[in-house]
């Protein structure tokens, strides 16, 4: 079984361990969507992961999600994550930028435009917007000839990452946004060649994928998968046989990783591991569920067959992480209070153990 802190050849990237940090909204962003200095001190702080991969970018104006989140759609925005990216690479790190288009989960509030989706069917629950959160609205279904250029915005902000500086990009196909609102069964009522079947309703990835690998290449595109989660009200059928066909799908493309949450049955992700021939990142810990990842969930999933090893909130407030891991140092709690509420509390706050004297 390969170890933890053993290297790994990924693309072009040789990483000095397998632990991953893992992409989570922050919501630090400056007006505009710009990244700003203390987002460049927050990431450099854990350059020590193996990849990091950052919180979701969005690729246009109508795929932002919520407010107080960055982009990757204006020069502006380039020029400001290169502050960024430079503060990673200047501590020894890796880092791709995670694609993130909202879809219908987003707010007129927080664009100024109607959300979109494949069908129009409003997400469940509250969204954030300037004013507070407030139910989602039902979105406008993208007519047939819309949709690739959607599929192209992604494309396009990877074009963006690159010229930022960032070593690749993870695209967001998990957690009820737009890609995954055209992976399920009840967000997407489509009767187009993009819903119905299985194999309709993986095009949109495929297609989202393999502009992306156009535009950058293959060693430099990830995906982010969340099989079978309820996200936003996304519900899917056929949950093993629609992963299937997608890695089938995306196996021709060279693909740096497939990054899945584990968000269904261990039985599925293993047979999903092995429909998978390139490198897998496995995330063990449902998100936002009762117990964060650790070292003996790290090594489970080594042992079934994962290369790499996402962590989340135990990153957050333990910017040492991978020393306390290979050592046995005690993690550090989050303060949740502080996820979503600007400023530098909770963002640049914590710090590396403290050994006693």
């Amino acid at each position: 079984m390969p170890d933890l802190f053993h290297r790994y050849q990924l693309g072009d990237l040789m990483l000095p361990n397998r632990v991953v940090m893992a992409p989570m909204s922050r919501v630090r962003a400056a007006v505009g969507g710009l990244a700003t200095p203390s987002m460049a001190t927050h990431y450099a702080q854990r350059a020590t992961a193996g990849l990091i991969v950052t919180e979701g970018v969005q690729p246009s104006l109508i795929g932002q999600s919520n407010p107080g989140t960055p982009g990757l759609h204006t020069d502006e925005q380039v020029a400001a994550w290169q502050q960024v990216t430079d503060a990673v690479h200047t501590n020894g790190g890796r880092i791709f930028a995670q694609i993130m288009h909202g879809g219908r989960v987003s707010h007129p509030e927080t664009t100024g435009l109607q959300p979109i989706g494949p069908s129009a069917v409003p997400g469940v629950g509250d969204v954030f917007t300037p004013t507070g959160p407030k139910p989602m609205q039902t979105p406008r279904a993208l007519a047939t000839a819309e949709v690739p250029e959607h599929a192209q915005a992604y494309a396009q902000a990877a074009r963006r990452a690159v010229d930022a500086g960032f070593d690749g990009v993870e695209l967001h196909g998990a957690n009820g946004y737009l890609i995954s609102q055209f992976l399920s069964s009840n967000a997407n009522l489509r009767t187009d060649r993009y819903g119905g079947s299985v194999t309709n309703r993986i095009r949109f990835a495929v297609e989202a994928v393999s502009a992306t690998v156009q535009a950058i290449g293959g060693a430099r595109t990830g995906i982010r998968l969340s099989p079978g989660g309820p996200f936003w009200g996304v519900e899917e059928t056929e949950v093993h046989a629609l992963y299937t066909e997608l890695l089938t799908e995306l196996s021709g493309l060279g693909l740096a990783y497939v990054h899945l949450e584990a968000t269904t049955d261990e039985e599925v992700l293993v047979a999903l591991r092995h429909a998978w021939p390139g490198t897998l990142i496995m995330n063990p810990g449902f998100p936002m569920g009762p117990k964060q990842t650790d070292r003996a969930d790290a090594d489970h999933w080594l042992g079934k067959g994962a290369d790499l090893i996402s962590f989340g909130r135990a990153f957050l407030a333990n910017p040492d992480l991978v020393e306390r891991l290979r050592t046995g140092l005690p993690m550090a709690p989050v303060d949740t209070d502080t996820y979503y509420q600007g400023g530098d509390a909770g963002y640049l706050t914590y710090s590396a153990y403290q050994h006693a004297a």
